[in-house]
This record gives structure tokens, C-alpha cells and sequence, in this order.
């Protein structure tokens, strides 16, 4: 890693909007046609032509598999799917009303508490853990709601991939032709929301990794912040929305009466890609597809003239989360699970940026800039007025 000049006084940026915060070789945002690359491959070619398992393997080892990788990849997802006895005696006490994402976090700091390997910062041991954390996740994820709304834990399916095995924890829908295409979109959103840069999650990993603590440290301070309003959430808040607006004929008043009382609409804008947001067009098209193949255009027909309105009124683009939205919906995935979804897909970016950091650590301690008091005298507390 290139070394930085210390010499000069560092440029003050709120929010670090448009500071180079350190160097990575996963993820390069481009604001042209092909929005992103990961590892060099565009996002667009992944979606189009890849799959979420080799995307994730692409992202952790740095190639794109061989047939045979793959193969045993898939096989060590597999072996590592169990979740240890702690976490699903945890997972059988978990209050009714927790939030999903309190149940991951804590989840994975009690998988740290019982991986031998969890001090191991090595490479090897860090992309152990994270085959581990991506096997795992989507299971506790999945027990932990089917528990607290009183269902039984359900199990994962051998014969299916990771998209279609998310889907039936989800929604108990496999092998037909409607579930068959869900699971596709379900793959390409998985493909799209796995790794963004240093966004405000990941950047917190990093953060965390940058101390040489272990690498479920680092996903618990990820998956806290992801947490937050204003960094997750936002399919949830869009399909809310939309379930709000119920029909296509009420979404254009809906949208300008919302503008005129200055409340924001979810799902539109980005802090980096200001002119629009290439995997939202590819998302688009696979939520109108979907749509189609099952036969219900409610959800489609609302959002295009909600983009159209915004664009129109604030010039604004819809993000990656706004088409997602749709297709959640179409899939009967519970709302309140679309964050914890994204961290099945994230976590996969998470993983290989902690393992980026610590490869080639460098301690994260940025300056603030002093808006206190000037020097004071102290004044003993007897004689303070």
C-alpha cells in the first residue's frame, strides 16, 4: 500500500463525502453505463451471466472459479451450514419483539465465541470464517423469524443453490415455474448488493479490522451499522411505501402531495452515484419480468410512475433499492427481513474487505477538527460563579 503524506494539513470533509479513505482491490464505482466492477468484472456481466456463489467466490478469492472450485466451494458452504449448539439455543429464547437485525448481530458475536479460529487473523483462517458467516447467516436468519412468529425451524435443501435455498427459508417456495423465477431475481439482487466500496457499513468493518481484533468483531460493527435509518433499510421503507399507495392511479398525487409536505421519499439518490444508478436499471428490468411471469403489475406499475414523478420533480434517479422493493414484494418475503436479506449478499463484501485490511494493515485513525472552547484557566470549584 502506498504511503500517505502526513506533512500537509489534512482538507476537512463532513461525512468524509469525497475523501479517498484508503485503497481496495474488490470494488471500483464508476458513475458510466456499467456502474460498477468487482475485481474488474462489471456488475452488469455478474447479474447477466454469473451467480451469487460465484460472485462470492470471486470476491474472496479474487478469480472467478473453475468448475471444479466451484464444486468444492459450494461443498464447504455445505459443511459449514450447521449452526453451532449456542447460537441455536440463543436463537430458541429470542424475545418476539427483537429486531431481526439485533438477532444477527448478536447472533454473530456468539458464532465468535465458539470458532477456535476466531483470534486467527491469518488469511487462511479469515476466509474460513467467512465461508462459515456465509453459510450461517441466511439459517439464523431464517430460524430466528420462523421461531418468534411460532413456526418450526426449517432446514436447508441440498439440491438447491444459495438464492433458491434463501427463497424457500423465506417463503417455503421451491421447483415451480413462478418460485424457479423468483430465485433468478432473488441471485441477481444477491449479485448486485454484494459489495459497494467503503459505504458506511463496510468502512465501519474495516474500522474495526484495522485493530487486528477478529473478523466477527468486525461483521457485528458492520451489521450495527447497517442497522441505521440512514444507511439500511431503504427497500423496506419503499415497499411500505408502495403498500401505502396500494394502486397505480393513486401514485402520482401520492408522490406530489409527499413532496409538498417537504417528507422524503426512500429509495432515490445516492451519496456517490449522483446521475443514476446502473444496477437500478438492471434490477428494473427483472422486477417488470417477474411481474409479468406472475401475473400481478401492481407493484411495477406504481413504481414506474413514482420514478417517473420523482425524476420529473427533483431530478432525482432511483438506487438499487427502489425496483428491489418490487421484487420482495412479488416474492412474499417478509418486509421486516429485506435489511437481513442484504446481509446475506453483504456479508460476502464485509468478509473480503476485512480480510483486505488485515492482509496489509494499516491502524484507521483519522484527525477531527477542534470547534471547542480556547485554552481556559481552571478555576477551583469554590470559586466558580
Amino acid at each position: 500500500m502506498a504511503r500517505v503524506d502526513t506533512t500537509h494539513t489534512p482538507t476537512y470533509s463532513p461525512g468524509l463525502e469525497g475523501v479517498l479513505a484508503g485503497e481496495t482491490a474488490l470494488c471500483h464505482v464508476d458513475e458510466g453505463e456499467e456502474g460498477l466492477r468487482y475485481r474488474g468484472y462489471a456488475v452488469s456481466d455478474l447479474a447477466n451471466k454469473s451467480c451469487f456463489e460465484e460472485v462470492a467466490y470471486l470476491l474472496l478469492f479474487g478469480e472467478l472459479p473453475t468448475r471444479k472450485e466451484m464444486k468444492d466451494f459450494a461443498a464447504q458452504c455445505a459443511a459449514q451450514s450447521l449452526l453451532p449448539g449456542p447460537v441455536e439455543a440463543f436463537l430458541g429464547v429470542v424475545p418476539s419483539a427483537a429486531h431481526p437485525m439485533d438477532i444477527l448481530r448478536t447472533s454473530v458475536s456468539l458464532l465468535g465465541m465458539t470458532d477456535p479460529e476466531a483470534s486467527d487473523c491469518s488469511h487462511g483462517a479469515n476466509v474460513r470464517k467467512a465461508i462459515r458467516l456465509l453459510a450461517q447467516i441466511p439459517l439464523i436468519m431464517a430460524t430466528a423469524h420462523r421461531l418468534t412468529n411460532g413456526r418450526c425451524r426449517v432446514s436447508l435443501q441440498a439440491d438447491l443453490s444459495f438464492a433458491e435455498n434463501l427463497l424457500f427459508l423465506l417463503t417455503e417456495r421451491r421447483d415451480d415455474d413462478r418460485a424457479k423465477a423468483m430465485a433468478h431475481v432473488l441471485d441477481v439482487s444477491l449479485t448486485l448488493y454484494a459489495e459497494h466500496e467503503f459505504n458506511a457499513s463496510t468502512f465501519a468493518a474495516r474500522v474495526t479490522a484495522s485493530t487486528m481484533t477478529d473478523l466477527y468483531s468486525a461483521i457485528t460493527s458492520a451489521i450495527g451499522t447497517l442497522k441505521g435509518p440512514l444507511h439500511g433499510g431503504a427497500n423496506e421503507a419503499v415497499a411500505e411505501m408502495f403498500l401505502e399507495i396500494q394502486r397505480h392511479e393513486r401514485a402520482e398525487r401520492w408522490v406530489r402531495e409527499t413532496l409538498a409536505h417537504k417528507c422524503r421519499i426512500m429509495g432515490f439518490g445516492h451519496r456517490v452515484l449522483k446521475n443514476g444508478d446502473a444496477r437500478s436499471a438492471i434490477m428494473q428490468q427483472h422486477a417488470e419480468s417477474l411481474s409479468r411471469i406472475c401475473g400481478d403489475l401492481r407493484w411495477y406499475e406504481i413504481s414506474a410512475i413514482v420514478d417517473r414523478v420523482m425524476q420529473q420533480e427533483k431530478g432525482l434517479y432511483p438506487n438499487l433499492d427502489f425496483y428491489t422493493a418490487v421484487a420482495y414484494l412479488l416474492m412474499g418475503i417478509p418486509r421486516e427481513l429485506y435489511t437481513s436479506v442484504f446481509v446475506c449478499s453483504r456479508i460476502t463484501g464485509w468478509c473480503a474487505h476485512v480480510i483486505e485490511q488485515q492482509d496489509h494493515n494499516r491502524l484507521i485513525r483519522p484527525r477531527a477538527r477542534y470547534t471547542g472552547p480556547t485554552a481556559r484557566e481552571y478555576v477551583p470549584i469554590d470559586d466558580r460563579r
